[in-house]
């Protein structure tokens, strides 16, 4: 495997938050049609729920919803899934709306209408680094447990030949 080309994983899991229907499903069955298991949610209470019990790499959340702002539930998913990766998806572009998705941890921004290519590329962009802190952060490990090991091994030797001099 090419270390600077990671692989999405085949069950890359994404959740559309819209209270518009017709929207929620265009953007699902764009992401399904690009090999994506997609999940929806019309309200931010809902999309808190699944994301309780589900699992999801990334969320597209609509800033204006009816129970609860886009931006505040930006926080309420990074509880549940700490990685998540969240896009705003916004009919009212504006600065104070950008602002606040910034300061809330927002990963992307896209302004409606968005096209289908331009969807998928950014949701494939923000995947693509999502595997790849993914991957740095498990060679991290894998190293720290290689060289704890090695630190072990070496303190048991250290004991082991004192142990005889004595």
């Amino acid at each position: 495997m090419n270390r600077s080309e990671p692989v999405l994983r085949k069950s890359t899991r994404i959740l559309v938050i819209d209270d518009d229907e017709s929207i929620r499903n265009t953007i699902a069955m764009t992401l399904q049609h690009a090999g994506y298991v997609v999940d929806t949610a019309e309200t931010g209470k809902q999309a808190i729920q699944k994301s309780e019990v589900n699992f999801y790499n990334l969320a597209i959340i609509d800033i204006r919803l009816p129970d609860i702002e886009g931006t505040e539930l930006l926080t309420a998913l990074s509880e549940t899934t700490p990685k998540i990766v969240k896009i705003i998806l916004t009919g009212f572009p504006g600065m104070d709306n950008a602002l606040k998705a910034i300061n809330k941890g927002v990963d992307g921004y896209l302004i409606k209408p968005v096209s289908s290519e331009e969807l998928v590329r950014v949701v494939k962009e923000h995947l693509k680094k999502q595997e790849q802190e993914m991957t740095y952060s498990e060679e991290r490990v894998a190293e720290f447990v290689d060289t704890r090991i090695k630190e072990l091994e070496s303190q048991q030797r250290e004991r082991q030949e004192n142990g005889k001099e004595a």
